[in-house]
């Protein structure tokens, strides 16, 4: 046999989340979670995980069974978890990790009673980030996206969604896709690319016009880089808002998107309630993020469409927003997933805090805090075929915390750094405390 490149054994809990092949968990199966547990709190033994020299689960299942098929000297690193769990590493739905010039002055202006908007008007919010993030060069802003996605790994993210977004102008937005590129090839977690270019209307231009330079010059520029493979995006974004872009500009912008092979996945009724979740669903859009003013409509459009509710804790947290309705949303039956929405607003990298607040604020349970925060993350993304779950055929992407039980990991708020043990990407160690 040829050598395998990771045994993990002894485990005291494998959370497998999914164990039939599931691409998502909607409504009441993100409850389900497959766990395998050990009985026998005596016995050294407990569960194994093979990952072949692909980064595929080989085997997963009790250590007698797995050390009748599989010997020591099989595989290129063996990792003793007695008295520890395993879990799919988190996948982070929603993030905005490339830009330059922090906004703690706005948190205080927050602190005052500022509202999101009334920054934004102000001069701050997206457009402040946005002068700073092309005045930067493109390497100040990989080396700063290296850190942070640094310490997005070392809090248990194996998978993360990366906006652009901070440019609004074709230059600046293909040099933040740039930045994302060189991250993919680089980093030894996954990335899924969104282009942000409708992040906010830029202060020289009107809606129609943003809309227009979108449509005719961003997205036809951005398809060209990536035929020729300089750029990977996989999935379009709006921030459809009031004051942002309306539904009929973001539907205009979504289809053109769409019509270039970019999935849908963009921000929707955060401030105020405009229908923009039916909007999507009947476009086929894969996710949507807010959803904070979401109407029951709405709720019963995405489930129907199986578009995936994106919801971030973070959020309604700091700005203080009446939290979007996740038990109605699982109630209905839609599937929802959990983002940290990383960005200078909600400077967030800790996807096991994010799932403390999800349960906190949203109301969730640990076992839907858990789903969110993994298959339908993954499912968001389109990348629920291979990420997610620990089943076998997928990739060895998953935790080992020191701890009693998986509970742990949500319920120890801001403690993860001592929980988590291990990060695994494909069956490679890549962070080890």
């Amino acid at each position: 046999m040829a050598t395998l490149r990771l045994l993990v054994r002894h485990a005291k809990q494998v959370v497998m989340v999914c164990n039939k092949g599931q691409l998502a968990l909607p409504g009441a199966a993100m409850n389900q979670l497959a766990v395998l547990t050990k009985s026998d709190q005596s016995s050294s033994t407990g569960y194994s995980i093979v990952v072949d020299n692909c980064g595929t689960i080989d085997a997963i299942g009790p250590d007698e069974e797995i050390d009748k098929e599989f010997s020591p000297k099989d595989f290129t690193n063996i990792i003793d978890a007695t008295d520890m769990c395993v879990l799919p590493g988190l996948v982070d739905g929603h993030t905005h990790p490339v830009w330059a010039g922090d906004r703690v002055h706005e948190f205080k202006m927050k602190l005052r009673g500022a509202s999101y908007m009334e920054v934004h008007a102000s001069g701050g919010g997206i457009n402040f980030t946005v002068r700073h993030t092309r005045q930067a060069s493109e390497d100040d802003l990989y080396n700063s996206f290296q850190k942070r996605a640094s310490n997005m790994m070392k809090n248990g993210t194996t998978l993360f969604e990366a906006k652009s977004g901070y440019g609004l102008d074709v230059d600046t937005e293909i040099k933040m896709l740039r930045v994302i590129k060189r991250g993919i090839d680089n980093f030894p977690i996954d990335i899924s690319a969104t282009y942000c270019g409708a992040h906010s209307v830029p202060e020289n231009l009107t809606m129609e016009e943003a809309t227009d330079d979108i449509i005719n010059n961003q997205i036809p520029a951005i398809k060209e880089l990536i035929d020729q493979g300089s750029l990977q995006v996989d999935n379009i974004d709006v921030f459809c808002e009031k004051g942002v872009f309306d539904v009929p500009s973001t539907s205009k912008i979504l289809k053109a998107g769409k019509e270039t092979g970019l999935a849908l996945n963009f921000h929707g009724e955060e401030l105020h309630p405009l229908q923009s979740a039916e909007m999507g669903a009947k476009l086929g859009a894969r996710a949507i993020s807010h959803l904070e003013m979401v109407s029951d409509e709405g709720i019963k459009a995405m489930a129907s469409s199986g578009t995936v509710a994106v919801l971030l804790p973070t959020t309604a947290y700091i700005l203080k927003l009446s939290p979007p309705p996740a038990r109605k949303m699982i109630d209905n039956g839609v599937a929802v997933a959990l983002g940290s929405d990383f960005n200078p607003n909600a400077y967030c990298l800790s996807m096991p805090l994010v799932m403390h607040l999800a349960c906190i604020i949203l109301k969730m349970t640990m076992e839907e805090a858990l789903a969110a925060a993994t298959i339908n993350a993954a499912a968001s993304l389109g990348k629920s075929k291979r990420q997610g779950s620990l089943e076998i055929g997928k990739l060895g992407d998953m935790l080992i915390i020191d701890a009693a039980s998986w509970e742990h990991l949500i319920y120890q708020m801001g403690n993860q750094e001592s929980l988590i043990k291990y990060v695994i990407k494909g069956g490679n160690i890549v962070y080890h405390r």
